[in-house]
């Protein structure tokens, strides 16, 4: 789901062409997360019949920790330099504006969808 191309080698491309590569690769992204989405459950089923997969959570304790030694990873290297911290500015501002999208949009249809019906 990545795709490294030369800059300035994909500049000298007409723009039809330009075109072509970024829709291939949203295409590509698009198709591989429809087929994550429907063969993940599949998979699941497989490790916990077949497998006798027991599936168990992360104490919060432990993924609060990681979650802020992550943290400090990230911002350790968002300070190397001017383009560093740059990059890890618009990556702050992006966090930010996603996590207050999703905790209106997919957290709360999650939530909803695992309300009971009866």
């Amino acid at each position: 789901m990545e795709v490294i191309i030369n800059q300035a080698v994909f500049k000298t491309l007409p723009a039809d062409l330009q075109s072509i590569v970024l829709n291939a690769c949203k295409v590509l992204n698009q198709d591989l997360l429809a087929e994550y989405t429907a063969r993940n459950p599949i998979a699941l089923r497989t490790l916990l019949d077949k497998h006798g997969v027991a599936l168990r959570a992360y104490p919060d304790d432990v993924l609060v920790k990681l979650h802020r030694l992550a943290e400090e990873v990230v911002a350790e290297l968002g300070e190397k330099d001017a383009f560093s911290r740059k990059v890890y500015a618009s990556y702050r501002k992006f966090l930010r504006q996603a996590k207050e999208w999703t905790d209106i949009s997919e957290l709360a249809y999650l939530r909803a969808r695992n309300l009971p019906t009866t």
